[in-house]
């Protein structure tokens, strides 16, 4: 799997040694390279990775990306976490918040909402195995690399997920037309929150197990926002009141 930029190797070179797999980085030979890269390059050989100094055009090759910066990293494949080792890992934090995912499909939606949910101190990211965009070269970009700090884990069954969680404490909270009114919901410290389908939204069976349907106050006419901007908006009212005590 070749992700490429500099922001993300800076993710991965943050984490802990053997948390991603690197095979090889490819750097540009161009001769006017900066000291950023020149750097992120001296830092890859320090961790004792496989560097190869190489042209452009091959660096494009690897990714199909021109905008690159530079660099490419072949990693093995990318690290998805275990479910239950996202929940002990916040089991004794005092407030968390979990992203669920119910078959957003375009990558870059997908890379938004993890960096969105980086931002605003998201604990995890859940998707489903089935009709789910997975985490691809196009989203770890996008998710400017933070998809590498920001545990993610691959659930077969969404509606059975959401009611594990509830059993573990968390109040599960849908986004959903015509749903109580986002800026009047008082969010419970261990909270869920659930973004459907670019299209069809939400599915049905998964709405059934949420605790609360929330919508986004819209002026008349606007049904709804894209995913990743709703998300946004419902990360960061539960920062805020999180914040507010």
């Amino acid at each position: 799997m070749y992700v490429y930029g500099r922001n993300v190797l800076r993710e991965i070179l943050a984490l802990p040694d053997g948390r991603v797999k690197v095979k090889k980085l490819f750097f540009t030979d161009q001769e006017n390279v900066d000291r950023d890269l020149k750097r992120l390059q001296e830092e890859s050989r320090r961790r004792g990775w496989k560097v190869e100094t190489t042209r452009p055009e091959r660096l494009f090759d690897l990714c199909r990306e021109k905008k690159n910066q530079g660099v490419v990293v072949d990693i093995k494949d990318f690290p998805y976490a275990e479910l239950e080792d996202i929940l002990s890992s916040i089991d004794s934090k005092p407030s968390s918040t979990l992203v669920v995912l119910d078959q957003v499909q375009d990558p870059h939606n997908l890379g938004a909402i993890i960096r969105t949910a980086a931002a605003a101190g998201g604990d995890g990211i859940i998707i489903g195995v089935h009709s789910s965009a997975e985490v691809t070269p196009a989203v770890a970009k996008v998710s400017s690399g933070l998809v590498f700090r920001l545990a993610v884990a691959r659930v077969v069954n969404i509606a059975s997920t959401l009611e594990k969680l509830k059993k573990r404490g968390y109040w599960t909270y849908a986004s959903a037309t015509g749903g109580e009114n986002l800026w009047e919901i008082e969010f419970a410290p261990r909270s869920v929150l659930v973004f459907g389908n670019e299209n069809e939204g939400v599915r049905r069976l998964v709405r059934e197990r949420a605790d609360h349907l929330v919508s986004i106050p819209m002026e008349a006419g606007v049904d709804s926002l894209n995913v990743a901007a709703a998300a946004a908006v419902f990360l960061y009212e539960r920062r805020r009141k999180a914040a507010a005590g």
